[in-house]
């Protein structure tokens, strides 16, 4: 593997709710040969922030990878009262699975200021990845407004376009939690006057939407499970053959059993929507998903709908677009990848 800074790899920032499927994203990320990671930025969603912190820490030592920075952000939406997960994550956030207590400190820095500050550090070079409601990014926004010019690609695992949500009706959970959040990163990437001068510079012009439109092909079953073990020396359940265990195989089974349980009793198949791998995949290799420009917002006061993440597919509205939204994906490929990266990382330090 290269080492950081080698400018063959992208510097990526991934801001996290860690949450089972959020753990996935990090050890991902850790596996990917091509992907820097600067650091890693923690908001509340599904547990509370300080939660987040720990699981995101411990999750980072477990792939061997406690010299990455983690950032604890703001621990509360913008305008409204939090609203956790435990049903679909657990108490901690990380399905039936313990892991060791969090050795590593975390960052002094506050988690919006992170994102500023390294988007600063490599203007138009740093992937920003948010699989968490955007409370942190909106906050940098605000400490920052250059931000929107200074980052490389802004990838948002959020919302739901042309799907049911998974919240409520129409609306998907990191939207619901801070709909304001959303609304001001929408705002700030998507102007026009931030799409030209992007375009300008050679950047991507839009930030890049993965709602559930796409996210949900990513749909994990115990077979992927089986095959990332094997690729690991290991059974389904992190056992070697000389009854030792594998620690990151263990994790992922004891983590994901509990997410393939919720799916179970609420979707209907026995498997799990891993969103945000998918997510962070699609960052690392944007012809995983097709995207179509198209100009979006989300409702903040609608009496069924707060939180919905809207487009405007038919242009009724006579704005320009604001975000390139995933709607084809290419879910084999990604769990090839997945598979293979999580293995070989679960065989070198499991």
């Amino acid at each position: 593997m290269s080492p950081a800074g080698d400018p063959a790899r992208i510097p990526v920032l991934l801001d996290v709710d860690t949450g089972i499927d959020d753990s996935l994203a990090l050890l991902y990320a850790c596996a990917s040969p091509e992907a820097d990671l600067v650091a890693v930025t923690c908001t509340a969603g599904n547990v509370d922030a300080r939660q987040v912190a720990e699981n995101t820490r411990a999750v980072l030592e477990l792939a061997g990878r406690p010299d990455v920075e983690v950032a604890l952000g703001r621990e509360t939406p913008l305008a409204r009262p939090l609203v956790t997960t435990p049903e679909t994550h657990g108490p901690r956030g990380i399905g039936y699975a313990t892991l060791p207590p969090a050795r590593t400190p975390l960052s002094a820095r506050h988690g919006a200021d992170v994102i500023a500050e390294e988007a600063r550090r490599r203007p138009g070079a740093l992937t920003v990845v948010c699989v968490a409601p955007l409370t942190n990014l909106a906050l940098a926004v605000e400490r920052e407004p250059d931000l929107p010019l200074l980052v490389g690609q802004l990838v948002v695992m959020g919302g739901s376009f042309r799907t049911p949500g998974n919240t409520a009706p129409t609306t998907e959970w990191n939207a619901s939690v801070d709909p304001e959040s959303v609304a001001a990163a929408y705002a700030a990437f998507g102007a026009a006057e931030v799409q030209a001068e992007r375009t300008a510079r050679g950047l991507p012009p839009r930030p890049l939407a993965l709602g559930l439109d796409v996210t949900e092909r990513a749909k994990l079953v115990p077979a992927h499970l089986a095959r990332l073990a094997a690729r690991a020396g290991c059974g389904p359940d992190g056992t070697r053959p000389d009854g030792s265990v594998n620690a990151v195989v263990r994790y992922l089974a004891d983590a994901l059993r509990f997410y393939m349980e919720f799916h179970s009793r609420y979707d209907g198949f026995y498997g799990a929507f891993v969103h945000d791998p998918f997510a962070l995949a699609v960052a690392l290799d944007p012809t995983l998903v097709r995207t179509s420009p198209v100009p979006a917002d989300v409702e903040l006061a609608g009496a069924l709908t707060t939180g919905e993440t809207v487009a405007d597919w038919r242009r009724t509205w006579g704005r320009p677009d604001t975000l390139d939204v995933g709607v084809e994906a290419d879910a084999a490929a990604f769990f090839d990848r997945f598979v293979e990266r999580v293995g070989a990382l679960a065989a070198a330090v499991g």
